[in-house]
């Protein structure tokens, strides 16, 4: 069975350390469904200061939940809606300080502040977004951006494996 280890080490190490987790848990499994509660898992139980970490999948019209760790979410989002929504329209990542200061954010969850959505895009094609949030204003820094997209990369690989075959 899988358990996380203790994350060591300055910030930089500690998303080293998570990554390799998050590839060990990837590691041959395509399912997207699959991957995205482990990981939801994974990275909520290892970071500290979020209240809600999921995933949210594009069905070709709008953003649907998928798996996730926290209070339950907003079922649909729409393209350029709130910061997932506006995450997945520009296809770049929202890192957000104050999300009440976030014109049109959807608030899902009242206690959180501060918001990290990152596109999972396969080429040019959107797969959905990985979300984070955090009762804390200010939680994410670019450390934590980079480290968070190189684990919607990791995921992105993962699943592509079967849209490829």
């Amino acid at each position: 069975m899988f358990q996380t280890a203790g994350l060591q080490g300055d910030k930089q190490q500690q998303y080293a350390q998570l990554l390799a987790q998050a590839s060990a848990l990837l590691q041959g499994e395509p399912d997207r469904v699959a991957n995205a509660a482990n990981l939801s898992a994974l990275v909520y139980h290892a970071l500290p200061d979020l209240n809600w970490v999921g995933f949210y999948f594009f069905d070709g019209r709008e953003l649907v939940v998928g798996p996730f760790q926290g209070l339950p979410a907003c079922v649909r989002i729409g393209l350029g809606k709130g910061v997932c929504g506006t995450a997945a329209a520009t296809r770049s990542t929202q890192r957000i300080d104050d999300v009440d200061a976030f014109p049109g954010h959807i608030a899902c969850d009242a206690a959180s502040r501060s918001e990290l959505v990152v596109p999972l895009l396969d080429g040019d094609r959107l797969i959905g977004v990985f979300d984070l949030d955090s009762p804390q204003p200010s939680r994410f820094d670019a450390e934590d951006q980079a480290g968070l997209e190189a684990i919607a990369m990791a995921y992105v690989a993962a699943v592509s494996v079967r849209a490829a075959a």
